[in-house]
């Protein structure tokens, strides 16, 4: 069986990075358009990415719990770590998501590019952003060389 809880945890860790990868790299294009239209597709594109960090998350959760336990690991420091990093790191992406929420929004229903480039360009939205790219980088380390095992 551990074979196969490998396999589900890692199918869901590529399903998360790779949501996380569409996600950013659509919503970085998009801040760089010049109308609302081509910003609203982008944006759509975006909506892509979270719905398989979604299923990813859900994936590389159920999968790595049954990998700690097929291999004992459960209540290692590591794996403890790499699970409230993963809960801050979802909690960090929701909050950090709705600025560019609010902006396809807006872009959909044609407003103002000028706002809609605000909500986009929002410091705290971008920086949230990027720390959970930062706290996945951190997961992905623990993964890895699972320290202290």
């Amino acid at each position: 069986m551990y074979h196969w809880a490998l396999f589900v945890h890692l199918l869901g860790a590529f399903l998360f990075v790779g949501g996380l990868t569409v996600a950013a790299v659509a919503f970085e294009s998009a801040r760089r358009r010049g109308t609302s239209a081509e910003i609203a597709l982008l944006l759509g594109v975006t909506r892509w990415g979270v719905a398989l960090v979604a299923v990813g998350g859900v994936v590389v959760l159920a999968g790595g719990l049954w990998l700690a336990h097929e291999v004992h690991a459960g209540g290692q420091g590591w794996v403890d770590a790499a699970l409230a990093l993963f809960v801050v790191t979802v909690a960090v992406g929701i909050v950090g998501g709705q600025r560019p929420k609010q902006a396809r929004k807006l872009a959909e229903a044609g407003g103002d590019v000028g706002e809609v480039r605000r909500l986009l360009d929002d410091p705290l939205g971008r920086a949230l952003n990027y720390l959970g790219a930062v706290l996945v980088l951190a997961i992905l380390v623990l993964m890895v060389w699972q320290p202290g095992s």
